[in-house]
């Protein structure tokens, strides 16, 4: 599967719509970003269950600003709507590869269970 643009305007949808995304923040200027590209396009061709996005960091300053994205290339994951990876930095291709493997293989009720947990947290401190 082809990489996807991703834009404040189909962000939200393609997170719902999908069980695993990956997200690759970049900008042409990035040199490790240009070197991270066609790393991430290997993999998205041999993973057709997942989608895997571009965010172009200079044209969506948005969405880059709502993850608090400081260096890229930036990968970013979902799994089923909830963020499950953040990290800076190019990685190798067997690394994606394995990433994509751990993703698929979460325990999605655990995941759901810690991430309300955390949001109960966060709620709760707003209100004190």
């Amino acid at each position: 599967m082809a990489t996807v643009e991703i834009t404040k305007d189909n962000f939200e949808s393609v997170i719902a719509q999908n069980d695993i995304v990956l997200l690759d923040f970049w900008a042409a200027w990035c040199g490790p970003c240009r070197t991270f590209g066609p790393i991430f396009e290997k993999v998205s061709d041999s993973n057709d269950d997942v989608v895997f996005g571009k965010i172009d960091t200079e044209a969506e300053r948005e969405l880059g600003a709502m993850f608090q994205v400081r260096s890229i290339p930036m990968v970013m994951a979902f799994r089923e709507g909830i963020p499950v990876f953040r990290q800076p930095g190019l990685l190798p291709q067997p690394t994606l590869e394995t990433l994509v493997e751990q993703i698929r293989g979460l325990d999605m009720a655990e995941v759901k269970a810690h991430y309300e947990e955390q949001l109960a947290k966060a709620r709760a401190a707003q209100d004190a």
